[in-house]
């Protein structure tokens, strides 16, 4: 994409500018150099001044030209018709035998009289040398940040201009995220008017922190509030304040606070706040640390702003849990902001935003990507539609279809297509691996749907099996996960019972298991006889769900407890899975052998192998094609 929004700068990079600056001092210098030294012309030849005088004596000399401290001499036309000129540096003393020789030999005589120079052609090289050193030292010091390339540019970063987007974002681009909206769009009220809120004696919050996993609008709303305010919209990263000189941080958080305050009403976005705003006192460098000098100083300036001011800032973050307690407090970002991930109507409503301008063919229903897609942030929505309309130009075609949308969820899901040479025992292990899956997310009732199993290697797997909650789930029972249990335990189940043997293709599903299993005993609080104790060895990431080592706070006794109650689970579900499969050991047969014939199965033909005589529950709801 082409930069739609300033033209281009005629003064082209910094460092051709310096080189246009110093361009012109160098030829002036050069020129001054030549008219101050005697020039020798490119053809002329320096010889003693005892050969000039031999090659008077032998009349091959023509010219002469007397200068005050040399001779030049024009030797007769050579052979091939080309002129020798010569020169020679003359004695100090005058030579009185030179002038009658000349005469003796018929040389033409020509004197130049020395050339009158001012005192100052020759101190004037010296006074642009001066001029030029100067000049560099006050652009090295920051004298003149406002030329392009100075040590200016780099304290102040670019943050300290404002940003101006392509196209003005407003709310109605930011779908899905409602309350977080709600909460920011009294700010729109304060920046368009803050005389209002002043006369009644209203302060209006200066810091707001959006929080948020990654990919849910947290920048998006940031500048639909600049947009929907119409004010200068100052964006930065948090990782720009951060250089190998200690101080340049701060200092770019002084600019860029300053030319906000100039210019308000107006927003100050800082992104990725937890790179320069974690703990202090955790550094290597201590006090001195240039992340902690960074973080006083936006401290500082957050304490700085008068009640009059309208200048709000706001920063996001999907790591609050490790920002300093004195970013939170109240007068700095004393309003959080929390945006989640979209439920299906919220997914919904992000698809009808990100669709505009896409050739849609009219059998696409939305309200089906939505519910398929459970999880999927507003960044993971845009880039499913990308990859669809990749796919549909790849064939040529000219509009997306339902198939290019269930290919890119594919792909955003589970990764691309990976081509492998598979051999047929180990093909056929793979379908037995997951037919077990299969069978027992199928017959098991409190399972989630299914949505399609497929033994195509994608991504880092070699086949997976797919479901698709109802509805988005917010808590989960203990019956929930207890079947989780089950089904992830069910392949490796599977391939004792048909195949007399176990492989490392269950190496996934074990690790799932157990990190579920053992979050019902020790945090969870699911086993009678332990009890409601939080006993986990390591926290969650807040919004990423991600595991974080903590030093052990109870007993090894208590520990060795948890570990067997694990196992306990974990031997109860595989029991559970066995007899599953030993009860349709015969349709499961049939699952496989269907498996390895076209690879990949979605709900209809699952339920044609394991329940051809619709004996089971029709529990697995018919789905459309995403």
């Amino acid at each position: 994409m082409g930069n739609h929004g300033a033209p281009p700068s005629p003064s082209g990079p910094p460092f051709v500018t310096q080189l246009l600056w110093l361009v012109p001092f160098g030829l002036i210098v050069i020129i001054l150099i030549s008219m101050l030294t005697p020039g020798i012309s490119p053809t002329t030849r320096a010889v003693p001044y005892s050969e000039i005088k031999a090659l008077i004596r032998e009349g091959r000399v023509s010219e002469a030209t007397l200068q005050a401290t040399a001779i030049i001499v024009i030797l007769g036309t050579k052979s091939g018709g080309d002129v020798e000129r010569v020169r020679a540096i003359t004695p100090q003393q005058p030579d009185p035998t030179l002038l009658p020789l000349l005469e003796e030999m018929g040389v033409a005589i020509t004197a130049q009289a020395p050339s009158e120079q001012s005192i100052l052609l020759y101190f004037l090289p010296w006074i642009l040398i001066m001029g030029l050193y100067f000049w560099l030292i006050r652009r090295t010091s920051g004298g003149v940040s406002d030329l392009p390339g100075g040590i200016g540019d780099f304290l102040s970063g670019r943050s300290s201009k404002p940003t101006k987007p392509v196209r003005k974002i407003t709310f109605a681009d930011v779908a899905g995220q409602d309350e977080a909206k709600n909460e920011v769009s009294e700010l729109v009220e304060f920046l368009r008017d803050p005389e209002r809120f002043q006369k009644v004696g209203a302060t209006v919050p200066h810091g707001v922190l959006l929080m948020g996993p990654p990919g849910t609008g947290k920048t998006l709303l940031a500048r639909a509030l600049a947009g929907e305010a119409d004010v200068p919209f100052f964006s930065t990263s948090g990782s720009e304040f951060i250089e190998v000189f200690v101080g340049v941080g701060a200092g770019r958080v002084r600019k860029m606070f300053e030319e906000a305050r100039k210019q308000a009403p107006s927003i100050i976005f800082i992104d990725e706040l937890d790179s320069i705003g974690r703990t202090r006192g955790t550094g290597l460098g201590g006090g001195n640390d240039e992340r902690e000098q960074t973080l006083n100083q936006i401290l500082a300036e957050l304490d700085g702003f008068a009640a009059r001011e309208a200048v709000v800032v706001l920063a996001a973050t999907n790591r609050p849990d490790v920002l300093d307690p004195a970013l939170l407090r109240p007068g700095r970002f004393d309003r959080h902001v929390t945006l989640s991930l979209p439920d299906k109507v919220a997914r919904r409503a992000i698809l009808d935003v990100h669709v505009k301008g896409l050739p849609l063919r009219r059998d696409v229903d939305l309200d089906e990507v939505a519910a398929g897609t459970p999880g999927f942030s507003g960044a993971d929505l845009k880039n499913l539609l990308n990859e669809a309309a990749i796919t549909a130009a790849r064939r040529s075609a000219s509009d997306i279809t339902s198939a290019d949308l269930d290919e890119a969820r594919d792909k955003v899901m589970m990764g691309t297509v990976r081509t492998l040479a598979i051999q047929p025992e180990e093909k056929h292990r793979l379908a037995v691996h997951e037919a077990g899956h299969t069978a027992a997310a199928f017959y098991n009732p409190g399972a989630d749907p299914l949505y399609k199993v497929t033994i195509i290697p994608r991504g880092r797997s070699l086949g997976s099996t797919h479901t698709l909650p109802e509805n988005d789930r917010h808590t989960l029972p203990e019956g929930y996960l207890r079947v989780q249990l089950t089904t992830y335990l069910a392949g490796r189940v599977a391939e004792k019972l048909l195949l007399g043997s176990v492989s490392s293709g269950a190496d996934d599903d074990i690790r799932r298991a157990t990190a579920v299993a053992r979050s019902m005993v020790a945090r969870w609080g699911m086993d009678p006889g332990i009890g409601p104790v939080d006993l986990r060895e390591s926290e969650d990431h807040p919004f990423l769900g991600q595991q974080i080592a903590q030093p052990r706070s109870f007993a090894d006794e208590t520990a060795a407890r948890v570990d067997l109650a694990v196992m306990g689970l974990l031997h109860h579900a595989e029991e559970q899975a066995t007899q599953l499969i030993e009860n349709h050991l015969a349709q499961v047969e049939q699952l496989v052998a269907k498996l390895e014939t076209e690879e990949t199965l979605d709900a209809e033909a699952i339920k044609a192998c394991l329940d051809p005589d619709n004996k089971v529950m029709p529990f697995v709801k018919k789905r459309k094609k995403v």
